[in-house]
C-alpha cells in the first residue's frame, strides 16, 4: 500500500465541501432578530457581515444550490461602492420567495421589491430583519 491509498480522496468528490453547506437542518437557520439587530448596532454594522453570511448559507441550503457567495458579495460590493448590495437585497428576496413556493408556504410576493426599496432608502438593516423573519418562518 502506498501513501496515496491512506490519504483522503478529496479530489474524487470535488463538490464534497459545497454539499456540507447544504446538509444543514432547517432549524439551524433560525436566528434571533433582536439579538442580531442589537449586535449589529453595537458593532456599528460589522456584525451585519456575519448576519448576511448566515442568511446566504440558509438560502443556499434551503434552495439546495449555491445561489449566494459571501466572497463574491463582499468583492462586488467593494468594486461597485456597494451598489451591488442593492441587487443582492433584491436577489435575497427572490430566493426566499422561491423557497416559500417550493415548500407550499404562504408567499410574500412583494419581498424582493420591499428589500430593494429598503436598501435604496438606506435602511438595508430593515431588509435583513424582514429576510430573517421569513427565513425563521421557513426554519420551523
Amino acid at each position: 500500500m502506498d501513501q496515496g491509498d491512506t490519504l483522503p480522496r478529496v479530489m474524487d468528490d470535488p463538490d464534497r465541501f459545497d454539499r456540507d453547506e447544504f446538509d444543514r437542518e432547517d432549524g439551524d437557520h433560525y436566528m434571533s432578530i433582536p439579538v442580531f439587530l442589537i449586535l449589529t448596532l453595537v458593532t456599528v454594522g460589522v456584525f451585519n457581515l456575519y448576519w448576511n453570511y448566515r442568511q446566504m448559507q440558509a438560502c443556499n441550503s434551503m434552495l439546495g444550490r449555491k445561489e449566494f457567495s459571501f466572497a463574491r458579495w463582499i468583492l462586488f460590493c467593494l468594486l461597485t461602492f456597494f451598489l451591488y448590495h442593492l441587487y443582492y437585497q433584491y436577489r435575497m428576496g427572490v430566493a426566499i420567495v422561491e423557497i416559500q413556493r417550493m415548500r407550499d408556504e404562504p408567499v410574500f410576493e412583494e419581498l424582493p421589491v420591499v428589500s430593494l426599496v429598503a436598501a435604496v432608502l438606506g435602511v438595508g438593516i430593515a431588509a435583513d430583519c424582514i429576510h430573517q423573519f421569513e427565513i425563521n418562518k421557513l426554519a420551523y
